[in-house]
């Protein structure tokens, strides 16, 4: 399992079910907009902390960034 895709489509996901834009993301978290692109695409490797900080952004616990999704 790629932990960088898993986080990046976990992530997709919670900010789309909150009706969020990565600007709007951007907003609430301090990470750039490009830095969440590529979160998202699966070309980040985040840490712990950046897991915390995004997770609080969107409204949600770091936990649900990592739960596996079933498309490993």
């Amino acid at each position: 399992m790629d932990m960088r895709k898993l986080v990046g489509r976990n992530f997709a996901r919670l900010r789309r079910e909150r009706g969020l834009t990565q600007e709007e993301v951007e907003a609430r978290s301090g990470f750039s907009q490009q830095y969440l692109s590529s979160l998202e695409r699966g070309r980040r490797n985040p840490t712990v902390i950046t897991l915390y900080e995004l997770a609080q952004a969107l409204e949600t616990s770091h936990i649900e960034l990592l739960k596996p999704d079933g498309q490993d």
